[in-house]
């Protein structure tokens, strides 16, 4: 089964015979455990990874850091649950350090992050402070590399 869900990780078009013939598995059993992984909770989703900068350049990408007073009865749950309703959060992850929450917003402009973080993010009952970066060069996410080959090979060029 791990061996399945890698294989999905890294190619979720990937035929079913194929991931059958990789996992040493039955077409039946790739359909029925996928099925089963899906209802369970295991498979959230299938996802394209696309680069949004060769489309739209003038997009970003913003990780907020977020520090808050937990809420009495709910901890954290219940800040998260309100950042969880907004569509320009992509990622949301409860954090140990200097910072409780990382959010990541993606495909944005600039003044879209600034009015998120002043008018949205800002005003939540427990939010005490925020810090924002900017994404500048994305070189890998997923397990995949966003340099294109030409701008790896030329680092083995001497001269």
């Amino acid at each position: 089964m791990k061996k399945l869900l890698k294989l999905l990780e890294k190619n979720c078009t990937m035929d079913r015979d194929q991931l059958a013939a990789m996992t040493g598995m039955t077409r039946t059993e790739v359909d029925s455990t996928i099925e089963k992984l899906e209802k369970e909770g295991v498979i959230r989703g299938y996802q394209a990874l696309i680069d949004w900068e060769c489309v739209e350049p003038e997009r970003v990408s913003a990780l907020v850091q977020v520090n808050v007073t937990p809420q009495t009865a709910d901890g954290y749950d219940a800040i998260a649950d309100q950042l969880l309703q907004y569509d320009e959060v992509e990622s949301l992850y409860l954090m140990s350090g200097g910072y409780d929450f990382v959010v990541l917003l993606s495909d944005c402009t600039l003044r879209e992050v600034a009015e998120f973080v002043a008018r949205r993010l800002a005003p939540i009952d427990g939010v005490t402070g925020t810090a924002t970066h900017f994404i500048l060069n994305r070189y890998k996410e997923q397990h995949k590399s966003f340099r294109s080959w030409s701008a790896q090979q030329e680092r083995f060029v001497f001269e």
